[in-house]
């Protein structure tokens, strides 16, 4: 128990944060699925509590997750009730856990650099895109959604238009203070004194918030901020109440087929998103930790067969509020499973004081959150490492912002696998010319998709000239290749060029063979 507190002090309060980042996304996101709002708080304390006792990761944050509520809304609408979607969802864990033992957790290993960074940017940009409405005081669009289309017909861009003309004077008042007090804090607060950094700015911002809207409704004043406007937490009158929200699954329907094909399709999606996730958690440490993807899956499975046992979402490693947890200073997974217990505690026992919160105050945060994601150093820095690098980088972010986390990913590596093959091709064949002597060397393993760039560049070498072909590096030559070599030395001597070259080629084994041979044109 010892090992869970020796960074309390750095932990403590980056859970609050975590806290405040994840109650609004819980409810949003359980929101957005068409889904009981207290299944989304189930999601964030199993996340919380059960997957970071698991996990190997000491960073990542696990909840509900933005990218999983289409594929929730449209299977609750496809099976008979929500206790059959639970069922599904007790399924899809079992996959998760049978993926860990099969380790499936190697995907993840072949996800491109560039890619986990435009990914990464591309949440930052959609956290500042989708909470300006809510700064201002619009929330039509749930607090989690993070797709391109909103579920009530606006688009990411369409819907900041829309809020201009829906402003909530006391929410702005409220959303600007707490933005300029986050900003200020990063830049002055190092030079406050270490007591005052015990309380987490987050958790200052939010009592500015409820502050100020108390101030406006004490003195009568009609703007204060409407409940919808605030924080809307399911509140029990009694016990009974508060364990009425929890439901069981429908097991009488393990026989049915639709539960099966959503609980694999939330398997594998849950499992993807959760890979990445991971990835950019450990991109993201400043420690460098590495989290093992078996294990993480395992754990996912197992917060996954809980949650859905106990009527919650499904979940996934969640790079928003893993990102929140690592810019607050958390060192170890205690933070990651205190804002569980807070979760709990707080739904438990003071919902009442939660619903005084305003949404723009937790829109602030987020915002915040969103810009270290997305600073424009990121974009700067990427910039300067060429376009096989920016290129994936930028369409990852825009196919993110215009389509959906998972969808955008996969057109990214898409774009990362065609410059890594482009990239290939230059460097699969060095060419050097010195008046009319030409080196061809040749690099490690030169497969057929160099075949175009080594005959195009064979083609062009002048009549007249000397050749010299090295494969003395080659470890293995595609036997395409190997043809496209003797072709060209057949027919050297057409335009009297002299060919040599250093160890042989065997077409039978598709390796270079130890030796020389040489072959010059006839004069």
């Amino acid at each position: 128990m010892k090992k869970y507190f020796q960074h309390a002090g750095a932990d403590i309060p980056s859970s609050v944060v975590v806290f405040l980042v994840a109650l609004p996304l819980c409810l949003g996101i359980a929101l957005a699925s068409n889904a009981p709002l207290f299944s989304g708080i189930i999601g964030g304390i199993i996340g919380g509590i059960v997957i970071g006792l698991l996990s190997g990761s000491q960073l990542s944050v696990s909840g509900p997750a933005a990218g999983l509520s289409t594929i929730v809304a449209a299977s609750i609408a496809k099976v008979p009730g929500f206790e059959t979607f639970l069922l599904a969802v007790v399924i899809c864990g079992v996959l998760q856990v049978i993926f860990g033992f099969l380790r499936a957790g190697v995907v993840g290993d072949y996800i491109p650099g560039s890619v986990i960074k435009g990914m990464l940017a591309a949440i930052g940009l959609l956290l500042i895109l989708k909470q300006l409405p809510h700064l201002i005081g619009y929330d039509k669009d749930p607090e989690g959604d993070e797709s391109f289309i909103q579920v009530d017909g606006d688009n990411t861009f369409s819907a900041i238009v829309s809020a201009i003309n829906h402003i909530t004077p006391v929410a702005v008042l409220i959303g600007i203070i707490s933005l300029l007090f986050l900003f200020g804090w990063e830049k002055w607060g190092t030079k406050i004194g270490s007591s005052a950094k015990l309380i987490p700015p987050s958790l200052m911002v939010v009592f500015i918030g409820v502050g100020i809207n108390a101030a406006f409704i004490s003195s009568g004043s009609t703007f204060s901020i409407d409940p919808e406007h605030l924080v809307n937490l399911p509140v029990a009158g009694s016990a009974n109440d508060f364990f009425s929200f929890f439901r069981s699954p429908d097991w009488s329907a393990l026989g049915n087929k639709q539960v099966w094909m959503i609980a694999v399709t939330l398997a594998v999606v849950a499992s993807l998103e959760t890979l990445l996730s991971i990835e950019a958690c450990d991109d993201m440490d400043p420690y460098k930790q590495v989290t093992p993807a078996n294990r993480e899956l395992k754990a996912q499975g197992v917060g996954n067969i809980i949650s859905g046992l106990i009527g919650g979402l499904p979940l996934t490693s969640v790079i928003v509020r893993s990102s929140a947890n690592v810019n607050a200073g958390a060192k170890t997974k205690t933070s990651t499973i205190l804002h569980g217990m807070l979760l709990l505690l707080s739904v438990a026992f003071i919902p009442g004081l939660l619903n005084m919160i305003p949404k723009s105050a937790l829109a602030a945060i987020l915002i915040f959150t969103g810009y270290k994601l997305a600073k424009p150093s990121l974009f700067r820095a990427f910039y300067k490492k060429g376009f096989n690098q920016f290129v994936p980088f930028v369409v990852t972010i825009l196919a993110i912002l215009t389509i959906d986390l998972l969808y955008g990913v996969l057109i990214g590596i898409a774009v990362g696998i065609f410059f890594v093959l482009r990239s290939n091709f230059r460097t699969a064949v060095f060419v050097f010319n010195d008046k009319n002597i030409y080196l061809f060397r040749l690099h490690k393993n030169v497969s057929f998709l160099n075949k175009p760039i080594i005959k195009s560049r064979l083609e062009q070498i002048p009549a007249d000239c000397r050749v010299l072909i090295d494969t003395s590096r080659v470890e293995f030559i595609d036997p395409d290749v190997v043809e496209v070599i003797e072709d060209f030395i057949t027919h050297a001597p057409l335009k009297n060029i002299e060919v040599e070259i250093k160890k042989s080629l065997n077409r039978d084994q598709g390796f270079v063979t130890e030796g020389y041979a040489e072959k010059k044109s006839n004069h």
